[in-house]
């Protein structure tokens, strides 16, 4: 598809990609009146996940995913429903294993290519919850497990409608050295401490797979992800993580309509995550690639995102075909 021309215009001070991340991560608040529903995997393993609901019956859902170290009280996940819900579309906001304020029960946990469970939330809700229509929505680690779930399989369900990726790091190595950049350190350390600690439970449980020499080596995140995230999902290192789990590769097979939201002053992002090429040669893929936002900034009037807005506007318009 052509390449979508944004309409995206931040006040003057949030134009800065530093100060909308900020603001959008750490001072945003949204409220919304959640319930909470735990499922068991296929491994024996569990999610958390976080219902809210239209005032109206409806057979149409949002699935919505969260970035690095997220869960389904973010901001960025709760104004999304919040919209939805006021357009008569419940939201269902899942928290990845570890990140619902409960370690998961096993030592592997999530990471950015890890697709199984969004396509257990998609099978819960069409065969318990009876949804027919569904959408997805992930941000940053989010979008690019939902985009890689969509690329990678020739059985998608009939019921998945459309999906929504916003500021995605689809190109995962590109995304790993431009956070070791010194612009980024602030974000870095702050992931590396929630990671590292979260870890430490882990060790507590699993002393055996997890050494203390090992822990004290991860410096940079890295480290982390050649110590922890690639031996317990098995991968050989964090650049063969990086190449396999990148949703990149998986564009051009994408057959559901696919809207990808990537800020040009999105410091997280590489050159390469911006697939202006894919876009072009796929009819189901558009692209837009805003000025501003940074980060999952895209800060706008009255509390409601920018990207929250094209995510229903989207929707609408696939449902409309």
């Amino acid at each position: 598809m052509p390449i979508l021309e944004p309409t995206y215009k931040p006040p003057f001070y949030f134009r800065n990609g530093f100060v909308s991340t900020v603001y959008s991560g750490l001072i945003r608040r949204v409220s919304i009146k959640q319930e909470r529903e735990r499922i068991t995997l296929k491994d024996g393993d569990f999610l958390d996940l976080d219902w809210s609901f239209s005032k109206e019956k409806t057979d149409k859902l949002i699935i919505l995913l969260h970035g690095l170290e997220g869960n389904g009280q973010r901001p960025y996940m709760t104004g999304t429903a919040k919209l939805f819900n006021k357009n008569g579309i419940d939201a269902v906001s899942v928290n990845f294993r570890g990140c619902s304020g409960e370690d998961n029960l096993n030592y592997y946990s999530y990471h950015s290519g890890a697709t199984e469970d969004l396509e257990a939330v998609i099978e819960h809700a069409i065969s318990v919850k009876k949804y027919s229509k569904i959408y997805l929505k992930g941000i940053s680690l989010g979008a690019n497990i939902i985009l890689k779930y969509l690329g990678e399989r020739n059985n998608v369900p009939s019921q998945v409608n459309a999906a929504i990726a916003v500021s995605v790091p689809c190109y995962l190595t590109g995304s790993a050295k431009a956070l070791h950049t010194p612009k980024n350190k602030l974000y870095h350390d702050r992931f590396l401490k929630h990671l590292v600690d979260k870890l430490k439970v882990k060790q507590n449980r699993f002393p055996e797979l997890l050494t203390d020499d090992a822990l004290d080596s991860i410096k940079t995140l890295t480290d982390f992800d050649n110590v922890y995230t690639a031996k317990a999902h098995g991968f050989e290192d964090a650049l063969d993580y990086y190449v396999r789990c990148s949703s990149l590769q998986f564009l051009p097979n994408i057959k559901t309509p696919s809207l990808i939201i990537n800020a040009l002053n999105d410091s997280f992002l590489s050159p390469e995550c911006y697939p202006v090429k894919e876009a072009k040669s796929n009819s189901n893929l558009y692209l837009e690639m805003p000025d501003y936002g940074g980060h999952a900034g895209f800060i706008d009037k009255k509390n409601v995102y920018y990207n929250e807005k094209r995510a229903l506007e989207f929707t609408k318009s696939i449902d409309l075909k």
